[in-house]
């Protein structure tokens, strides 16, 4: 099996070539080479900027499935279909739950209500990415049919995962003590490791399946991952409820109440297409450890010790 990955060396993707090479493929992977931890050495690295519309290094070779992680836009899409045509058997493109219309049914499945296709956008914001997705799923299945196949994953984190959102809330917990929680305790995660998001992308490319597919983890809260995170690290926490306006506007995993519905979504098709289900408990420790092992960095998001101190000063 033949695996060619566009956008490989991040989080995501990384996970991806990790498991292909588990399972037998040959995996080659086309970035820009500047970002990413280094890939396994017998990963063949092709160089290109997609942004620049630089597929140089994809003229030639043939590939049983291309995994597309770094389409974003339009654009982006339909000239890496133009350059690859019918030398990939396959196309799997990697989209996102921000497709499906904000306010959905709690056990919405891949049948719920795309928002409405955006096919260029000069920034990419909440309110553009999911809608720029949306058109790139609508171009893929319009040239590739029933050789198209399209992973929609929900929050991922797991080991490798830099970003903010998750990391804040595993790390406060970790560190213990009265925590500020400016949303309910019993918001609602659906919080996926990425290497069952990769585990569903190499096990769909192997049985060569079409469609669309929720690549979403098992249901928690906000409340659970924060206690969970302390439970891994030892500490003990006392969550308190704190007014949504007390924080800075677009708090990590805080969430407006009417689309927490949204937020606990159907992934029966996917797990019975393969994808496995690691426990919350199992992503966490992972994640803990592989960020202690990085040296922890700052990250931005959420409130400093001394600012969470001095709103929980007056509670």
């Amino acid at each position: 099996m033949r695996i060619l990955v566009l956008g490989g060396n991040g989080f995501v993707g990384r996970a991806i070539v990790v498991d292909a090479l588990a399972h037998g493929a040959e995996v080659t992977s086309f970035s820009r080479g500047l970002s990413g931890e280094p890939l396994p050495g017998e990963v063949v690295q092709l160089v290109g900027d997609r942004d620049a519309g630089d597929y140089a290094a994809l003229a030639s070779g043939e590939w049983d499935a291309v995994v597309d992680l770094s389409g974003y836009q339009t654009k982006q899409v339909d000239e890496a279909m133009d350059v690859l045509g019918d030398r990939v058997g396959r196309y799997v493109f990697v989209s996102s739950h921000a497709v499906y219309v904000r306010t959905l049914p709690a056990g919405a499945t891949e049948d719920a209500p795309r928002q409405a296709p955006l096919r260029a956008a000069d920034v990419l914001t909440n309110e553009t990415y999911g809608r720029c997705k949306v058109a790139c799923e609508d171009d893929v299945l319009a040239r590739y049919g029933d050789r198209a196949t399209l992973v929609r994953p929900g929050r991922v984190t797991g080991p490798g995962d830099s970003g903010d959102t998750a990391l804040y809330w595993v790390r406060r917990g970790a560190r213990g003590g009265r925590v500020a929680v400016p949303t309910s305790l019993e918001q609602p995660l659906q919080f996926i490791d990425s290497r069952d998001v990769a585990r569903l992308t190499v096990r769909l490319i192997a049985d060569d399946r079409s469609g669309a597919f929720n690549a979403i983890g098992p249901e928690s809260t906000i409340g659970e991952l924060i206690t969970t995170a302390a439970e891994i690290a030892g500490t003990s926490v006392d969550l308190v409820q704190v007014p949504t306006d007390a924080v800075p506007e677009r708090f990590p995993l805080v969430e407006p109440e009417e689309i927490w519905p949204a937020r606990r979504r159907d992934p029966s098709k996917a797990r019975a297409a393969g994808m496995p289900v690691t426990p919350l408990k199992q992503t966490l420790t992972d994640l803990l450890a592989w960020d202690r092992d990085r040296g922890a960095p700052a990250v931005e998001a959420g409130l400093s010790e001394e600012a969470e101190a001095e709103l929980l000063r007056r509670r």
